[in-house]
């Protein structure tokens, strides 16, 4: 796992190879992207009948090691029949009790990837908000790291790679969100066939 203190040459590395990889992007790519959390939105309000909050939250609980087409499914099966299912226990917990009103924000983990998930859902123009996955972290650190451990439920490191993910932004002149989003495409794509996993998009770490 990498260091939760990286020195300044190390973090500086991180920001290069997450503009080197946004850099890499075709226009498709880039366009996927660019709208990938906007069509996630429109997604959380038309599965819970406009109400993008309880829509969000549903996707956010959901996507722990989830395809995004059955994130959809799960989320808007549970809502249209009040009862969470066809997922692992703690996912079903947060689901029902975002269900019964309870403000995803109290439920989420909201200073890691399932929260700042919400957040991004809910609204795709957050300036700080950065969904850290595993093709996240690997675009950063620069190399596939498989099925070897991230440690991306520790604090420190989470945070460590979305200020990374920010201040890449900052100079590209996007969105913490775009940046993430363009570069998780690019990194996806060329995974795709090399016998190394090719998550869709809300398989997290």
């Amino acid at each position: 796992m990498i260091a939760i203190n990286a020195d300044a040459e190390t973090r500086e590395a991180y920001v290069q190879n997450i503009i080197r990889v946004y850099d890499d992007a075709t226009p498709d790519q880039e366009h996927v992207g660019r709208n990938w959390y906007r069509t996630a939105h429109d997604m959380a309000e038309m599965l819970a009948d406009g109400d993008a909050r309880t829509g969000a939250g549903l996707l956010a609980a959901f996507s722990p090691q989830t395809a995004w087409w059955l994130n959809v499914q799960l989320a808007a099966d549970a809502y249209e029949t009040g009862t969470p299912r066809g997922h692992v226990g703690d996912a079903l917990s947060k689901a029902a009790r975002i269900l019964a009103g309870i403000s995803p924000e109290d439920v989420l983990p909201m200073t890691r990837k399932t929260g700042q998930f919400y957040l991004l859902i809910l609204d795709p123009e957050d300036p700080e908000a950065v969904c850290i996955d595993r093709h996240a972290h690997d675009v950063a650190v620069g190399m596939a790291y498989g099925d070897l451990p991230r440690g991306l439920s520790a604090k420190g490191r989470y945070a460590l790679l979305a200020h990374c993910y920010r201040e890449a932004a900052q100079r590209l002149g996007e969105l913490p969100s775009t940046v993430q989003a363009v570069t998780w495409i690019v990194w996806r794509d060329g995974l795709v066939g090399q016998g190394t996993r090719g998550d869709t998009f809300t398989e997290r770490d």
